[in-house]
């Protein structure tokens, strides 16, 4: 079957920067994935982005789809002929494949079982070229864009206005029409470094004479490497080193077409503002990176990524400097400014501020968040005082100008007020670190009472919200519950916080005005906690059935509920594990049919068969180790001490029945499965390791 090389570009004004890689990406996805549908194989696929264009090559791609043999079954010939004339079933069939009645006797086969009407024909595969248009049409279409805009007089809707469309299969150019505009071979180079349109050649060739010919670097890829080269080079160059933020990189990337990376500088007096702040002004207005020394610290320069090689390169790096400069005196205002105020001063403003319509202000959960904080300090022998005063000052930052102007300093700004205000190291260290983790692998807060703050503020959004009936749906969590939860979880157990959960939740329940407490609140709060780890232990290679079986015990402690997980897991990977969790399933589905309440107490008198009575003395003589270990906290060793009872157990059940007909003997046998069932459940409901029957 003949192949061809494939070119799909379509032209456009700047799309949205942040957005270009995944349009790229979700554009040469659907392109593949409807050829793959269409049985048109090929060999291969590449995407391209540039500011103004999104292009996909297929190398070797099919002219033509495989034919198809088509098998439809009629009715049974009983069913279509009734004394030899065509019956309605029949005219539907022969209607419906364009057949004459006369014509059906030559149209009958036998299935296996009887004689039916068959129609069987071959279809032609489809034509590439002929598809083409419309797959880019759907490409188009089913691109993740918000808000699709249209312009000029045109009824097509797209992010940004289309210019062009070329696709060439092969070296012919495919007929048709792709938003409004006639599909043809030409495209445009660089605005300032190409002149008029160029003419597409052979699709293999796209990438290489975009760059020769139009100064345009196509591949995102690879000018996003050369852009990494570029500003490295120039950070060395200057002294130091390039901070390179991953996000800002794709950026820069998807803004330019022909990248050239220029260093600049700025007043050395810019450098008494919190960096911080500079950094934030030069990465989200102006796109620049920032440079730093080998210890970490700003140095007084910046790297801009050009799309223009100019032949007066100092003339663009000064255009940067002029426009930098206002920017970062802004900054220094902001900071000289708020200096002239302290953090507790700036308090009194949160009460204006609101945190939730029903939960009140944010001076109210700062008041709220103190009090925990006190109770949380206590039981981890942290200063308390500096806690509760850590917690009242922790939201003032939100009313600086400089948090007002640069929202990404919050908690940032916080550190140098409180320094700026004479508060204790501690105080100052916690009004940045109470918002760790910020994400899912973030550090934790390395201070003890940013520690507790951090506990303390999420306790009272989760159970303030909980408490209002405003709990997350799908994909909805507005005030990031999940995350909250999860980075309590993540502090208690990583930090191994020696805390439970329970009163700390009721607590910050009973503060909430608004809020009316109760058990099933606490419960659903603690449940909801509890569940954000499944999803953390999978990543971690912990089966889903371990931390529903630890689960199962209603833990409220986080660092016990993982030191038991991890004993069970270290209890899986033991050659007795498996037998043991079947027995325990077992135990558990005869106990839950057992009638009346099973004690653990065993009277050794009635154990008559051999079997129970080499299971009564296992028991008893590991239980005490075991209990022992459970109670200092060795979960995994005490685990570990009850494999020995795989044995006994397997013979018990084996030459045991349980549901004697003497109730007496009965009862004492499931008063042994109860003695044995306890045992393991100090640790976790190792039944539930047993996978569910599909």
């Amino acid at each position: 079957m003949s192949k061809r090389d494939l070119l799909i570009e379509i032209g456009t004004e700047e799309l949205p920067p942040k957005a270009l890689s995944s349009l790229s990406e979700a554009f040469t996805n659907s392109i593949t994935q409807q050829l793959a549908a269409e049985e048109l194989s090929f060999d291969g696929v590449e995407g391209f982005a540039s500011p103004r264009r999104l292009a996909v090559v297929v190398s070797q791609l099919d002219e033509q789809a495989p034919s198809k043999d088509i098998e439809k079954w009629g009715p049974p010939v009983k069913v279509a002929f009734k004394d030899g004339q065509a019956t309605k079933a029949a005219e539907a069939f022969a209607k419906s494949n364009g057949l004459a009645l006369d014509e059906l006797s030559n149209y009958i086969a036998n299935d296996g079982k009887q004689d039916k009407l068959c129609f069987r024909s071959t279809a032609e595969g489809s034509q590439a070229s002929e598809k083409l248009p419309g797959f880019i049409d759907q490409a188009l279409a089913s691109l993740p864009i918000p808000k699709r805009m249209r312009w000029g007089a045109k009824r097509e809707q797209f992010v940004r206005p289309v210019h062009w469309v070329s696709v060439i299969f092969g070296d012919e150019v495919v007929s048709g029409e792709v938003m409004g505009h006639r599909i043809g071979r030409s495209s445009r180079g660089h605005r300032f470094h190409s002149e008029g349109e160029l003419q597409l050649g052979k699709p293999a060739d796209y990438a290489r004479q975009l760059e020769e010919e139009g100064c345009v670097i196509a591949d995102f890829s690879r000018r996003r490497e050369l852009i990494r080269q570029q500003v490295t080079a120039q950070g060395q160059r200057l002294g130091g080193e390039a901070v390179i933020d991953p996000a800002l990189l794709d950026e820069v990337t998807a803004l330019v077409e022909w990248p050239v990376a220029l260093a600049g500088n700025f007043e050395q007096r810019f450098l008494q503002v919190p960096a911080e702040a500079l950094v934030s002004s030069m990465k989200e207005h102006q796109k620049y990176f920032h440079v730093v020394d080998t210890k970490g610290e700003l140095l007084p320069h910046f790297i801009t990524v050009s799309n223009i090689e100019s032949r007066e390169p100092e003339k663009v790096i000064d255009g940067n400097e002029r426009v930098i400069r206002p920017r970062l005196s802004d900054a220094a205002f902001f900071f000289e400014t708020d200096c002239k105020t302290s953090l507790a001063e700036r308090r009194e403003r949160l009460k204006k501020v609101v945190f939730q319509e029903k939960l009140g202000s944010i001076f109210d959960k700062t008041e709220r968040v103190a009090e925990l904080s006190a109770l949380i300090a206590s039981q981890l022998n942290v200063d308390a005082a500096q806690a509760r005063r850590a917690a009242e000052l922790s939201k003032s930052d939100l009313v600086s100008e400089m948090v007002l102007e640069f929202d990404d300093m919050q908690g940032i700004a916080g550190t140098y007020y409180a320094k700026n205000d004479g508060e204790p190291a501690a105080v100052a260290q916690a009004m940045q670190e109470q918002y760790l983790p910020r994400f899912a692998g973030d550090e934790l807060p390395a201070g003890d009472v940013g520690t507790v703050i951090a506990l303390a503020d999420r306790l009272d959004t989760i159970s303030g919200i909980f408490g209002i009936g405003q709990l997350p749906t799908g994909s909805k969590d507005p005030f990031a519950l999940r995350r909250a939860s999860l980075a309590v979880m993540r502090i208690l157990i990583e930090k191994a916080l020696d805390l439970d959960l329970r009163p700390l939740v009721v607590k910050a329940i009973a503060q909430h005005s608004a809020v009316k407490g109760s058990d099933e609140l606490v419960e659903s709060i603690l449940g909801y906690m509890f569940e954000r780890l499944r999803a953390w232990y999978d990543d971690k290679g912990v089966a889903s059935e371990i931390f529903l079986a630890v689960n199962a015990k209603g833990i409220t402690h986080a660092l016990d509920f993982d030191r038991r997980v991890n004993a069970v897991q270290a209890f899986t990977h033991l050659k007795e594990a498996s037998a043991l969790a079947a027995a325990n399933k077992r135990v558990s589905n005869i106990l839950a049919k057992a009638e009346g309440d099973v004690t653990p107490t065993v009277d050794a008198s009635l154990l008559q068969e051999d079997a129970e009575q080499a299971l009564h003395s296992a028991l008893g003589a590991c239980s005490s180790e075991a209990l022992a270990l459970f109670e200092s906290g060795d979960y995994t060793a005490g685990l570990k001490s009850l494999a020995v009872l795989q044995g006994p157990v397997d013979r018990f059940f084996d030459d045991v029945m349980v549901n004697a007909d003497d109730p007496a003997l009965k009862n004492n046998r499931l008063s042994l499965l109860k003695q044995l069932q306890a045992l393991f459940l100090e640790v976790a409901d190792i039944s539930l390791l047993v996978p569910a029957k599909k």
